[in-house]
């Protein structure tokens, strides 16, 4: 099957002001502004060049490896006892996530405008190992910040992004994760904008971060859709993710967003408990808010203030979500759950032993609701979870918390 990529789709949101419904906007230092323009100005004109379109998509198919395989788990199916369940393996991208296909797009964007730098945040490190992979492949110098307890759970992608010539920076302010992370890549861009590139890892930040990151992940949504079409014989009835930032669900939800068959539902980080600090389910427990340049739904206390969170998922740990995600939240358009830590635990363990599959634990979260889904529907129905990034990358973490010693 060929690789079709539709850079910008026919979606009229975000409007002009870079919002969806009242969520978005720009909500950044002047110093920032202009290099948003140019940013959206040089994306505008990118979207409708075909030079551009055809290069992004040879990256994707020879080097990224696209299209990713739609897989009929047949012994997860038979465990949950209905519905049968299709894994998009984006684990099989080169990297082993999702995230290459938007690092990929943004660096050829930021070549296309002439800056010398890169610059990225990660958690889980995925998206890191990504930004990395792309600067190295363009020739491009990248610094990579990462909170200091991500370090810790993600050493392995910590070795890759150095192995690959990226200066990781471990940010030990605030609470050491993702959030603080995109802090630190903000202020260095704003200190070095006219050469520098900040490739954002998800459909958060200030317009057009949300718009791009979506448009260049849309590739998921388009190759399920024409997968399940020509596998299954019908679009899927359920279509699941995980949802942190909200990049894998962005890109899989998209391209079924106007189809009304199709229920769409984004798995938050439910971490220990429900009390205030010990989750990360934004959409579940939050309340509109600006984090990060953009207003959209933050975790945050009664003054105002960002709250703290928790998951075992580096790449989950965030107490915002993007705008987009917000505005489907209040049209009800997807449906919001949050699954435990232990029940994630569980879900990564059940994947690996059944299917030969190890999930990255932001998947995991999404195949726990994946399963109850499908044992609650008929067998001819069809559930497609996004199977977002593999497991490697916590495997010395989920021994950690599980007590497994070598």
């Amino acid at each position: 099957m060929a690789t079709a990529v539709q850079i910008g789709s026919a979606c009229v949101l975000p409007d002009r002001r870079g919002r969806f419904g009242p969520y978005g906007g720009r909500y950044v230092p002047e110093t920032l502004m202009f290099a948003l323009e140019q940013l959206d100005a040089a994306y505008t004109e990118a979207k409708h060049d075909r030079v551009f379109q055809a290069e992004f998509r040879r990256l994707l198919t020879e080097y990224v490896g696209r299209p990713s395989r739609l897989f009929f788990a047949e012994r997860l199916t038979q465990e949950a006892g209905g519905a049968r369940i299709y894994l998009k393996r984006e684990d099989l991208n080169h990297t082993g996530a999702h995230k290459i296909n938007n690092a990929l797009g943004q660096a050829l964007l930021a070549k296309r405008m002439g800056k010398q730098h890169i610059i990225a945040e990660t958690g889980a490190g995925q998206h890191g190992v990504a930004a990395a992979t792309a600067a190295a492949l363009f020739g491009m110098p990248c610094r990579v910040y990462m909170g200091s307890e991500d370090v810790r759970r993600q050493e392995l992608n910590v070795f890759k992004m150095r192995a690959m010539g990226t200066e990781v920076h471990s940010v030990e302010s605030g609470s050491k994760t993702l959030r603080d992370a995109i802090n630190e890549a903000f202020r260095e861009w704003m200190a070095s904008v006219a050469d520098t590139h900040y490739i954002v890892g998800s459909v958060v930040g200030p317009h057009p971060f949300p718009m791009i990151v979506r448009d260049f992940q849309a590739i998921i949504g388009q190759e399920t859709r024409e997968q399940c079409l020509d596998q299954a014989g019908k679009l899927p009835e359920v279509v699941v993710a995980c949802v942190g930032g909200g990049s894998n669900a962005a890109g899989i939800f998209f391209s079924f967003v106007d189809d009304r068959s199709v229920e769409l539902v984004g798995v938050e980080a439910g971490g220990r408990t429900t009390k205030f600090g010990e989750h990360a389910a934004t959409l579940n427990f939050g309340s509109p808010g600006v984090l990060h340049g953009s207003y959209s739904y933050v975790l945050q206390d009664d003054d105002g203030q960002t709250a703290p969170v928790h998951s075992i998922s580096a790449g989950l740990d965030y107490p915002g979500v993007g705008p987009e995600h917000s505005y489907w939240h209040d049209t009800g358009r997807v449906r919001y759950c949050s699954i435990s830590d232990a029940e994630a635990l569980r879900g990564f363990t059940t994947c690996s032993r059944l299917e030969g599959i190890l999930p990255a634990l932001e998947t995991a979260h999404a195949l726990v609701e994946t399963m109850r889904i499908a044992g609650k529907r008929p067998k001819t129905d069809v559930v497609v979870l996004c199977f977002s990034g593999r497991g490697d990358k916590d495997c010395a973490e989920v021994a950690r918390l599980e007590g497994v010693h070598s």
